[in-house]
Order: structure tokens, then sequence, then C-alpha cells
């Protein structure tokens, strides 16, 4: 019996692990587009602040989880009235309710973008597809965001291993862009805003699922995984991207290095990004439907169509504009949170 229990302890951690790196993986992150914009621009510095965000991710993730439970948060509006105390922490949700709002809507932008550039279709056509299947997922609630999950992440580790490998078989780990090196003061700051961006916009997510898990150990297990995962991820695209000479001409940087490398595996690369794209956008909109039942009691299948609405009117903005603006604002915004994680203390257990 101890043995089925350690089992069961393990086999949580990995699907914890897995929403966690699919909740993060994003449209940004999977395009490589939010890896250029925080770290390969800056050239071998941004791999320093690859290893710095993936510390960041192992244990903040794990410190946020392990509070939340410890709190009994059921959404990120109670665990930031735990860290902002209860003055500040109405505006604080908001404005993060605001920012999840905004990055969701660059994900739909991102799935438009996936039709548009690498399939040829209108970009309202992925729009369109995009929010009828998160409609879909959010009436089966945690389920299905595990279920897309557990199957997309593991896909992206596959596939930015391959391209990685294939990158140093072709001879092209050794580009000018590699010996280039930035340590103004944004280049440093770039890990620490990246990982206070993606930890608060991945509190929506990983809050209830923490509060919702068996065990404590499987929780501290799932997020450190997750930010290990995170870190080998980052890692293998930032020096893929590096040695990518034309990165800064396309809006999905990945897809282009696929096609040019190896095409026979192409068009499965762009299913998986836009599964990756696809697991945020429910990510997104699971945290927004579990914070909008605090404020107002509405039912789960008229709460899904509202924000599937508020989504297709916002959808006419472009990815690649949105991302480059909103991205670093809101990592800068998210600098208070990985503070106020490291300052505020661990309740007892």
């Amino acid at each position: 019996m101890e043995d089925l229990g350690k089992r069961h302890e393990w086999s949580e951690a990995w699907q914890i692990a897995a929403v966690y790196v699919g909740t993060v993986i994003g449209a940004g992150f999977a395009t490589g587009r939010e890896i250029i914009e925080f770290f390969t621009r800056y050239g071998m510095a941004g791999t320093i602040g690859v290893a710095v965000s993936g510390v960041l991710f192992t244990w903040g993730g794990a410190r946020l989880m392990v509070m939340a439970r410890r709190i009994g948060a059921a959404s990120y509006d109670e665990l930031n009235r735990y860290l902002f105390g209860n003055m500040l922490s109405p505006f604080v949700t908001l404005v993060m309710t605001a920012m999840i709002a905004g990055v969701t809507a660059v994900m739909i932008a991102g799935a438009g973008a996936v039709f548009e550039e690498q399939i040829g279709w209108p970009r309202q056509a992925g729009v369109a597809l995009t929010l009828g299947l998160a409609l879909l997922v959010m009436l089966l609630d945690r389920k299905g965001l595990f279920g897309v999950n557990v199957f997309v992440a593991p896909m992206m580790v596959l596939f930015s291993a391959i391209a990685f490998v294939k990158t140093i078989v072709a001879g092209d780990l050794c580009r000018p862009d590699m010996a280039a090196v930035d340590y103004s003061l944004k280049a440093m700051l770039s890990p620490f805003s990246y990982a206070a961006f993606n930890l608060a916009m991945a509190q929506a997510v990983l809050v209830p699922i923490a509060r919702e898990a068996t065990d404590e150990r499987a929780v501290r297990r799932g997020a450190m995984l997750g930010g290990m995962v995170l870190t080998v991820l980052l890692l293998l695209n930032h020096m893929v991207l590096l040695s990518f000479p034309h990165k800064d001409d396309y809006d999905i940087p990945m897809a282009e290095v696929v096609h040019t490398f190896f095409t026979v595996l192409y068009w499965l690369y762009v299913v998986v990004i836009y599964g990756e794209i696809f697991t945020s956008v429910i990510g997104g909109m699971f945290g927004l439907a579990r914070q909008v039942r605090v404020w107002a009691p509405l039912g789960g299948k008229w709460l899904g169509v509202l924000l599937v609405l508020l989504f297709a009117a916002v959808s006419p903005f472009h990815y690649g504009e949105l991302l480059s603006f909103i991205y670093p604002l809101f990592g800068y915004m998210s600098l208070v949170l990985l503070w106020l994680l490291w300052r505020r203390q661990l309740p007892r257990q």
C-alpha cells in the first residue's frame, strides 16, 4: 500500500509539472518570440539569463504553490491577500486579472498568426477555432486542463531536443550572434522580469491546482520538476535561436527553424506549437473563470461563453505587436510579486 501511495504521489507530481510547463509555454515561448525578447537578443549574456530564470522557476514555482496550499487559497486573489495585505490586494488582483486577460488575448492572436503565417489561412479562422476548442475544454473543467497539458508538454520537450541536435549536426551552433554579449541593465533585469511575469500569469492555474492536490509533497515535487523542465526547454530553444540568422524576420521563428533544418517534421511541429498556444489559452481562461466566480456566482457554461465573446472582441489586434509591448511591461510590473515570494514566510504546515 505504501508503494502504491508513492506511485500515486509521483504520478500527481508529474501531472502538476505538465500543467506548470504547459501554462508557461504559451504563444511567446512556443513560437520563439518570447525567448528572443527576453534572452536571445542579448547574445551569450542571455544564456546566463536563462540559467537565472531556471533557478527562479524551480524555487518560485514550488514556493508559490506550497504557500497557496498552506493558506488554503482557492484563487490568486486569496494568495495576493496574503502577499500584499488586505489594503493593496484588491487593486493587485484587479491588475493581475487584467494582465491575465491581456496575455490570453496575445495567445489567441498567436493562434491566428500560426494559421496566417504557417498554414496560409485567414487569421480569424485560427482565432475562431481556438476559442471554440477552449470553450469545449472549459466545460470539462480541471480534467480537460490536465488532459491537454499531459499530452502537449512532453511533445514540446521532444521537439526542442530534436531541433537542438539537428542544429549541432548541421554545424550551425557557432554563429556570430553566439559571441555577442550585452550586459546592459535591461539584459540583467530580463531573467528576473521574465520569471516574475510567468509566475504571475501561472498563478491563475497553479493556485487552485495546489489546493486540489492530495498531498503537499506532490505539489512541491511537481513544481520543482516543472521548473527544471522549463529550464532545459529555455536553454535548448535559446541556443537554437542564437544559431538562426533570420530569427527577427518572423512572428514564429521556431517554426522557420524546423522548416529550414528538417522539413519532414515541419507540419507536426506547427501542430505542437499550436497545441502549446492552446494550453496557455485554456490555462488563462480557466484561471479567469475561477476568479470571476469569486466575484459573481455565474455558472460554468455561461461564464465560458462570456469569456469567449470577450476575447473574440479583442482578437483583431496583431500578435507580434501585442507581445513586444505587453510582455516586457507586465514583466517589470511583476517583479514585486517575486520579491514578496522571497520576503514572506511560509505558514506552518
